[in-house]
């Protein structure tokens, strides 16, 4: 005890000759580098300078953002969106911004109704990547219409009210089940789409961890590849999300990498089978067998492709990697009904290996006044006749019809995913499988390439980070002999021959601005540019807006 009062004494000494301000200011910088060091021990050194940029962008855009040209910016950017929806909706001279005063007639608000339809993208002509999935089958959609229709006014928060639905419901939800060949402990939810499958796994997995694990600063790995729904989740549920690397030859999420983000907060992986931008099945095997050495579930994100992948081995195009509840480890898999599944819009599957892990999806509410209230997924009152859709949709197409549209539509993508490996100055991202492909370029600026495809009539997506498009085959593009995907294939080998002619030259228009915006540090304008979208779409007088702009 007398070393220590002695070093004391002795570090007492040498404050006495420092005056206080040294003093005060010393202990905030020692503070605030301790501070510094702890989060990069906790977080790595790469997310923290990555927040600490995002901080410093923050506080330049709120304090400085006029001066900077940030809110011109952003003013300029609604202004683009409201002109094209004006520009779009130009035919339509009726406003109806408020309640009419009278009741409207039915005749003239199905005629209304017409005109609204009449504006929106022709998809009969194959030209969407994805959106609209099933096209071309006669009668389908009045078939679908039907059966929603007999279910109109359901709601199947009421399952005792609308019995049938529950049990069409439960049946919906066991068919895919049983196509990722879960075992009799196995089930799931149906949902709203893909973002509300994925947010709800999350959920899951975050009280999953907090009450089985006592984890309460939740993390969570996915590949960088992931859908963005795993960033809005983590955004929505307080979750840290660590991104790992994509490997640049085959697509797939870099192993060593993502094994080390992990560490004890991680409450779950995610693989993708296949991920969006690129067709590409991650490793799911690897990324299942290193969650259950590390004691963490892993999900797999399905909802692209599940409908596809599925069922490629009974249409003779077996996978090399497997995907489905045979594979140890995997806990979760999230599927899409309502795209490759062709149910009608608002339809996604979410399943668990056993119920144990989907309570921690569920809500309740013991102690309301109205009453004890549990809901099993985000909505509270959802839509009953999506739900008989949905059942109607994979009762009309069977096991055997899943495996025809795969077989066709697999064979449609391979022809778009070969024929592009063939034209010079093009390549391939990967080798996709399914019913996805991607394309790239390291001799021209491939944004040129969208915008002489968008002359043509098509709608391809745009990827980044690398600067590639991507295109989603449907059943639309299988017909007549693979018409629309041959189509396709001539206007890019095409645009390539003239594109390689003046291969330098840099794209123009709306793709150039695309590939600009990944070149701007401060990714948060970019998200602020897309979020004025919104405020256009939103926008219920554009037409009268966009003249105001132009004047």
């Amino acid at each position: 005890m007398d070393h220590v009062q002695n070093a004391v004494n002795t570090f007492d000494e040498k404050l006495e000759k420092t005056s206080p301000t040294k003093i005060v200011i010393s202990t905030l910088a020692a503070a605030y580098v301790a501070n510094k060091m702890y989060k990069i021990y906790k977080v790595g050194l790469n997310d923290t300078v990555r927040e600490s940029k995002e901080n410093t962008f923050l506080f330049l855009r709120k304090h400085f953002g006029h001066l900077l040209g940030y809110d011109a910016a952003m003013k300029d950017a609604t202004n683009s969106f409201i002109k094209e929806f004006a520009h779009k909706q130009s035919t339509i001279k009726v406003l109806n911004d408020k309640l009419p005063s009278d009741p409207v007639d039915k005749k003239e608000i199905l005629a209304l109704c017409e005109k609204m339809a009449a504006i929106n993208g022709d998809f009969t002509q194959g030209q969407y990547s994805g959106t609209i999935y099933h096209g071309g089958q006669d009668g389908y959609t009045e078939f679908i219409n039907e059966a929603m229709n007999l279910h109109q006014w359901t709601n199947p928060l009421h399952g005792g009210q609308f019995s049938g639905v529950r049990k069409m419901e439960a049946e919906a939800i066991s068919m895919v089940v049983n196509m990722f060949k879960g075992d009799a402990d196995a089930c799931g939810a149906l949902t709203t789409g893909g973002t509300e499958s994925i947010l709800l796994a999350m959920k899951a997995y975050r009280e999953h961890a907090k009450y089985e694990r006592g984890i309460t600063e939740p993390e969570l790995v996915v590949p960088v590849t992931a859908h963005a729904a795993f960033d809005k989740a983590a955004h929505y549920f307080g979750i840290r999300i660590r991104h790992a690397r994509m490997d640049p030859v085959t697509c797939k999420v870099d192993m060593k990498h993502m094994k080390s983000l992990v560490n004890g907060n991680t409450i779950a992986l995610v693989g993708s089978a296949p991920h969006y931008p690129h067709g590409i099945i991650d490793p799911i095997e690897e990324i299942a067998a290193f969650g259950m050495k590390r004691g963490i579930p892993v999900h797999v994100d399905a909802c692209l492709g599940g409908f596809i992948i599925a069922f490629m081995e009974k249409a003779g195009l077996p996978l090399d990697e497997k995907f489905d509840f045979t594979v140890p480890g995997v806990t979760s898999i999230s599927c899409d009904t309502h795209k490759y599944g062709f149910a009608p819009k608002g339809s996604s599957t979410i399943m668990y290996r056993n119920a144990a892990l989907r309570k921690y999806q569920m809500h309740s509410q013991p102690n309301w006044p109205g009453g004890i209230y549990a809901s099993p997924t985000i909505s509270g009152s959802r839509i009953g006749n999506v739900v008989a859709g949905t059942w109607a949709a994979l009762m009309y197409h069977g096991e055997k019809g899943y495996v025809e549209s795969t077989t066709r539509i697999v064979k449609a993508n391979c022809l778009i995913r070969d024929e592009c490996d063939k034209i010079p100055g093009l390549k391939v991202m990967g080798k996709p499988m399914g019913s996805v492909v991607a394309i790239a370029s390291d001799e021209f600026d491939i944004y040129r390439l969208q915008d002489y495809l968008t002359e043509r009539g098509w709608e391809i997506s745009s990827l980044q980070f690398p600067s590639s498009l991507h295109m989603a085959t449907t059943n639309l593009h299988t017909l007549n002999d693979m018409e629309h995907a041959k189509r396709l294939v001539k206007d890019i080998r095409e645009g390539c021959s003239l594109i390689m002619e003046t291969k330098s030259e840099a794209a123009s228009g709306s793709a150039a601005l695309y590939g600009t915006s990944q070149k701007i540090p401060d990714r948060s304008i970019i998200g602020d540019v897309a979020k004025s979208y919104f405020d256009a779409y939103y926008d219920v007088h554009v037409t009268k807006h966009a003249k105001e702009i132009t004047k």
